[in-house]
């Protein structure tokens, strides 16, 4: 874990380097990496993609990505291998399984995993790493689809100084934040953090939305007061909750495309692990990680994050 007086540092994107890593292995092309992966064919690298979905792979082909058939095939030769996987069992099977990442990435290659995992997964996974002459770092991404998209996301990133530098090139092909967070693992308890804070907010927007529609309000009224007084705050900008307010955010497209609440769940999930085992209290985390959970169990998991809004809406018709 990182100390307590580590910094962030954060490298704003200009231009892309010249750097020799040109071959990458993409490992997970999903709504996330399908478009991560086509921004690094864009700006000029080699890629080749693995994902266990064969959608997934059709789609990033027309995007420049090379299909292959397994991690071992994808990685093989890679200069760096890029990964963004939905969990820490399939980041650890991913990595040190025994046709994984470690065993048969090429000696000297880079190995960056985005996905958003335990801290302790990337701690594990460096130094195996390591000692079969690969660097390794963590780093997680904050951006949403759209930023995946628009190549506009921030990342996060732990590990030795020596390949967060190495993995710059790459990163800003992808985003247009990157940030050292320090150590090994650093990056995630930035992103999950960050993501907590997310939650929360999110679900605080929806909750005054929707009691001040209810009052009476007009809600473009209620939302340009909130843009333009002390409550403004990404969710009420970009990402608000209520339909048809801000023709981007996922509420205007029938919530779809966005951030699943099963993924906002799972973060938050690993948030509260990571608070309970430092003795860090979180009573907002751990009633917003409840309340997102009721989302789930209703049916809803597939459904962008900000679909709280629409629960809250129906029971307080019901109240009426």
């Amino acid at each position: 874990m990182a100390s307590r007086g580590t910094q962030c540092f954060l490298t704003v994107a200009r231009k892309y380097s010249s750097s020799a890593d040109k071959n990458v292995a993409f490992l997970g092309l999903g709504n996330m990496g399908g478009f991560m992966a086509a921004n690094l064919a864009k700006k000029g690298f080699t890629v080749r993609g693995y994902d266990p979905s064969t959608e997934a792979l059709n789609e990033a082909a027309k995007n420049g990505v090379t299909s292959t058939k397994s991690i071992a095939e994808a990685v093989d030769g890679a200069d760096v291998v890029v990964s963004i996987l939905p969990s820490n069992k399939v980041v650890l099977d991913a990595y040190l399984g025994k046709d994984g990442v470690v065993a048969h990435s090429r000696k000297g290659a880079l190995l960056i995993d985005s996905s958003t995992v335990d801290p302790n997964v990337p701690r594990q996974i460096l130094p195996v790493a390591l000692e079969s002459g690969k660097g390794f770092a963590d780093a997680p991404v904050s951006g949403g689809v759209m930023g995946a998209q628009n190549a506009t996301l921030a990342f996060m990133a732990g590990g030795r100084k020596e390949d967060f530098d190495r993995s710059l090139p790459l990163l800003k092909a992808m985003g247009a934040k990157q940030f050292h967070c320090g150590d090994i693992g650093s990056g995630q308890v930035a992103k999950l953090a960050n993501n907590m804070l997310m939650g929360i907010t999110g679900m605080a927007t929806a909750e005054c939305m929707n009691m001040g529609i209810k009052a009476g309000l007009d809600p473009k009224v209620l939302l340009d007061v909130l843009n333009n007084s002390s409550a403004r705050s990404w969710s009420t900008e970009v990402y608000c909750p209520v339909p048809g307010l801000v023709p981007t955010a996922p509420s205007s497209r029938n919530y779809e495309n966005g951030f699943k609440n099963e993924l906002i769940v799972k973060d938050l999930e690993l948030a509260s692990g990571l608070a309970l085992a430092i003795r860090s209290p979180i009573p907002l985390g751990a009633v917003c990680t409840q309340i997102y959970r009721i989302v789930q169990s209703r049916g809803y998991g597939q459904k962008d994050f900000s679909y709280i809004f629409q629960l809250l809406k129906e029971d307080s018709e019901k109240k009426q």
